[in-house]
């Protein structure tokens, strides 16, 4: 065989790599890196050596030889390959570049060529993918050569002669780079990901990673944005593993990001990126300290259960990035640790990406997403990822405004298998326009500190630490905000404990609850579809949250603690069409959560409470789990009463954890549900959800619970039809009907 590389081409590698090899770590890539450079090969060179002439008789052990010695050498005879054989052995290159022995003889018959001939090839055209790979990559790391000296000599430019941007004079030597090299992190952070995607983009083509990347990418985790400043109290930072990445949540919909709510909540305030890094700094370091099991910056609470947040040790520690607390403000500041069955890459991956994020806790944040990605990470990992963001946070209750906070998101890999994502406030205007949301509420240094533990498990310590505004929120929600359990840390990780749980059990055969006799696979994915979007539907209603348009109502005989809201589906084919009332209130009950729990899933005394049971038991048809514990499921509920109407069902998911309980449920007819359990679309079955969510009330000792009642109902099929005082009055004494019959209820039990 002949080999195809010209003999510089390994010198010409060598030598590049010989020099990069001295770059040191301060050295960044240039700003003109062409990332189309891969796409530039030559049609007529490709064809030029596409493998299709062949030499008979010749192979890769160099038989130039003389034939037995005597004579001149023997001249080789070349075979050119129709153009039919060419596009066969190309297409067969694609899927096998090694055939074996059997299948280069069923190539040579289909083909009608020798064996020999089919070897020889596929050796030509191995070796020429080789080289081009290696001319290239060499390209490549002359480019990457020629920009990183460029840069070192325009950096030892900026050091011999700094200028203070303040002021225009000289800067003081020892905050000499600090501006210029924050710009030139960030441009460096640009670079970087630009050349991981060429790299990832050349592994899907070549079949194997550039070593380029393979050997600049140590370079590069110690430089730039890997915003390491001597600061990390847990270590160095490692090459990235490539393990597979389990993340479970194919079966949900997404994403929930509404268009209204993303102009709502658009980046409508300027910011200084350079001034991002250094705060995303700053909360990176605050996380870790205060993610310590030892910091003093935490003490227990009078009763020895949760961490209290230190604030004397905390304003000695710490230096707020955000300035002083804004006055009239309060402070929620939570940690809470625990083991999670889901890896920390996996965890990463979903917390970073908006929709995902969203999809894991859907009853927390009714919308999220990313107005401005600074960097997305190093070398296809979330490590260095720093991104703005815009998320609207929620309590289940009327009474409890929605914060919606813009922050900074930034993820580091402080270690193998240990990650850290922190999130801090960038809208600290108190002062901000009277109804300026972002004035309500800012998020100081909060987010989780990931460790991998044995059998896919995680070790998590989440972090709350907000400011907020005390006065909106209604007296009998207060307790339940001062004690953490509202936004704390606490309710973020049991949420997280309990949908990675359901994940685990939806996704295996072994682990108890689970019948997958009675539905298919593909039906259970769309009943648990049309269940999230179920609850995610009830959540955004009773929380009035502006993923969706709602306009309040105040009527003279309606509670002031009664929050009646309205809107016109006219488009959206997961309702039906008309005008919808969902009304909502909060209200005391002395009785513990477990016990009101307990009560409002029990099948048997529904009809106590629900009029949608027709004076009657209410039958499970299909129960899927969703976690260990048998209030979590998703079930379909039939009423066995007589009067029952057979045309209809009640799709059902409930869930009970350390931070609160949830029933939400939703009258389906059985057309619609039928096709949903056999698989089909789920989207266009219409809905509107009603339910309970119970709340721990904050106090310590009084043994009650805050129980969330909320009603969605189409009160007129015309979409231009005008609301009527008694519609609204109608939903009003529905509500206050059901309260009354649950408080006799339970004091009969």
């Amino acid at each position: 065989m002949i080999w195809l590389q010209r003999p510089w081409l390994p010198l010409l590698s060598f030598s590049i790599k010989n020099k990069m090899d001295g770059v040191g770590d301060s050295d960044l890539i240039g700003e003109h890196f062409d990332p189309s450079i891969l796409g530039r090969i030559r049609d007529d060179e490709y064809e030029s050596r596409s493998g299709s002439d062949n030499i008979e008789g010749g192979g890769a052990s160099g038989e130039d030889q003389e034939d037995n010695g005597e004579g001149p050498p023997r001249k080789k005879k070349y075979h050119r390959h129709t153009p039919n054989q060419i596009q066969e052995l190309e297409a067969f290159f694609k899927e096998c570049p090694h055939p074996d022995e059997k299948q280069r003889l069923d190539l040579g018959r289909r083909l009608n060529l020798e064996a020999k001939q089919i070897k020889f090839w596929f050796q030509n055209r191995r070796t020429q993918m080789k080289t081009q790979m290696e001319r290239h990559e060499n390209v490549i790391l002359r480019q990457e050569h020629d920009k990183l000296r460029a840069e070192n000599e325009m950096l030892k430019e900026a050091m011999k002669s700094p200028v203070c941007n303040n002021c225009g004079g000289v800067a003081v030597p020892a905050n000499a780079s600090n501006i210029e090299i924050q710009q030139l992190r960030i441009e460096n952070a640009r670079l970087r990901d630009e050349l991981g995607r060429i790299c990832i983009l050349a592994n899907k083509f070549l079949g194997r990673p550039l070593t380029s990347s393979a050997n600049t990418a140590p370079q590069f985790f110690n430089s730039g944005l890997d915003l390491n400043m001597g600061r990390n109290v847990l270590g160095g930072m490692p090459n990235i593993p490539g393990s597979p990445m389990f993340t479970g949540h194919e079966f949900v919909e997404g994403p929930f990001m509404k268009q209204p709510m993303a102009g709502a909540m658009g980046n409508d305030m300027p910011y200084d990126r350079n001034a991002l890094v250094d705060l995303a700094l700053a909360a990176m370091d605050e996380l870790i300290k205060m993610a310590q099991a030892d910091s003093p910056i935490w003490v227990k609470s009078g009763d020895g259960g949760r961490d209290v947040l230190n604030q004397e040790e905390y304003m000695r520690t710490f230096s707020s990035s955000l300035g002083p607390k804004p006055n009239g403000f309060v402070t929620d500041a939570s940690r809470e640790t625990g083991m999670v069955i889901v890896n920390s890459v996996a965890l990463v991956e979903t917390l970073m990406d908006g929709n995902r994020w969203i999809e894991m806790f859907p009853c927390m944040i009714s919308g999220a997403a990313t107005i401005d990605m600074i960097s997305s990470g190093v070398a296809g990992t979330k490590n260095g990822a720093l991104q703005v963001m815009l998320a609207e946070f929620q309590v289940l209750s009327p009474l409890v405004p929605v914060r919606q906070i813009k922050f900074v998101r930034f993820c580091k890999q402080h270690a193998e298998g240990m990650w850290a994502v922190v999130d801090v406030s960038i809208n600290t205007n108190r002062d901000g326009p009277i109804g300026d949301p972002y004035s309500t509420c800012r998020r100081l240094p909060s987010g989780c500190v990931v460790q991998d533990m044995p059998n896919n498990y995680s070790k998590v310590t989440w972090i709350e630490h907000i400011e907020y505004d005390e006065s909106n929120i209604h007296t009998l929600c207060r307790p339940l905000l001062s004690s953490g359990m509202g936004f704390g840390a606490q309710r973020w990780l049991a949420t997280l404990q309990r949908q990675c749980e359901g994940v685990a059990i939806l996704t295996s055969h072994t682990l108890p609850g689970q019948d997958h006799s009675v539905i298919s696979s593909t039906g259970r994915k769309s009943i648990l579809k049309l269940a999230h979007r179920m609850t995610y539907n009830f959540c955004s209603g009773i929380c009035a949250s502006s993923v969706r348009r709602w306009d309040r109502l105040r009527v003279g005989n309606v509670g002031e603690d009664v929050r009646v809201l309205t809107r016109k589906n006219i488009n959206d084919p997961g309702e039906p069409p008309g005008v919808v009332l969902c009304a909502a209130t909060s209200i005391w009950i002395p009785v513990t959560r477990q016990r009101l729990f307990d009560f409002m899933r029990d099948e048997r005394i529904r009809s106590e409470w629900d009029i949608l049971s027709t004076g009657g038991p209410m039958q499970e048809m299909v129960h899927i789990a969703r976690g260990l514990g048998p209030g979590n499921c998703i079930s379909l509920l039939r009423s066995s009463s007589v009067t029952a109407n057979d045309s209809m069902l009640i799709l059902q998911e409930t869930w009970n954890d350390a931070s609160g309980s949830l029933i939400v449920y939703a009258p389906v007819d059985v057309q619609s549900m039928g096709t949903v359990m056999n698989g089909g679309d789920s989207a266009g079955v219409a809905l509107l959800p009603s339910g309970f969510a119970i709340l721990p009330d904050g106090r310590s000792g009084t043994g009650g619970s805050l129980l969330t009642v909320g009603f969605q109902i189409l009160v007129n099929s015309l979409p231009t039809a005008k609301l009527t005082v008694e519609s609204v009055e109608t939903v009003n004494n529905l509500i206050s009907c059901t309260i009354q019959k649950i408080r006799a209820a339970l004091q009969e039990i």
